[in-house]
């Protein structure tokens, strides 16, 4: 009898231990992850520099910066969704800096309502983080040439088709016009690790009650 119930238990044995490492694993990728995050809302909230003479897209990602200039009425809408507002658009804008650089700024969200008003071209100083946004993949549609709007932040393709330099600030404060600023946070970023944990654990404790139910119902069986 005891020869039979060695295997199931071995194995039952094997499938928790698996099952436990993985939820430790992702406990040490929670730490992980809260350590990055706590790093990057540092970051984010530090005091504004002048902006860098040749930005680096990994040394430089979230340097929060000022600038001032005059917006250049260049500009093109990307489609976003809020949640509390619906469909709308990320609002990017060409800023000629002082120093004669043309920069893009994430002027933050405007209502599909309101897209086709008049918006003002002045001066202004922003502040905000450099971004380099990872949002076009295969799926990604191009820019609809009819209505002019874009379906995610190409960063070079924007640059490019408003003659700027690849360089994103992302503004922290309002910049006219009833564009509400959709400033750089960590809570963008995904962290379901204890989420991960809890399943592997649980899925341990599963698997531990049905090796044991297994096992009883083999000697139960025998007897």
């Amino acid at each position: 009898m005891m020869r039979r119930m060695i295997v199931p238990l071995l194995f039952g044995v094997f499938g928790i231990a698996v099952l436990v490492s993985l939820g430790v694993w992702q406990l040490q990728r929670l730490a992980w992850k809260e350590t990055v995050l706590a790093e990057m809302d540092a970051r984010i909230g530090a005091a504004p520099v002048a902006l860098p003479a040749a930005p680096d897209a990994v040394i430089d990602k979230y340097l929060p910066v000022k600038a001032s200039g005059a917006l250049t009425g260049e500009e093109l809408d990307v489609l976003v969704s809020r949640k509390d507002f619906g469909a709308g658009y990320r609002v990017i804008s060409v800023l000629e800096t002082d120093t004669g650089r043309r920069v893009l700024v994430d002027r933050g969200f405007l209502v599909d309502d309101a897209r086709g008003v008049p918006r003002e071209v002045r001066a202004l100083e922003v502040e905000g983080n450099l971004v380099w946004p990872d949002e076009v993949d295969s799926y990604t549609p191009p820019p609809d040439p009819r209505s002019g709007v874009w379906f995610a932040r190409d960063l070079s393709a924007m640059a490019a088709a408003l003659k700027a330099e690849p360089l994103l600030i992302v503004a922290k404060s309002e910049t006219g016009d009833g564009i509400e600023p959709m400033p750089v946070d960590s809570s963008a970023v995904t962290n379901d690790h204890l989420n991960y944990a809890i399943t592997w654990f649980l899925l341990a404790l599963v698997w531990a009650g049905m090796t044991g139910l297994l096992l009883w119902r083999m000697r139960r069986n025998a007897e």
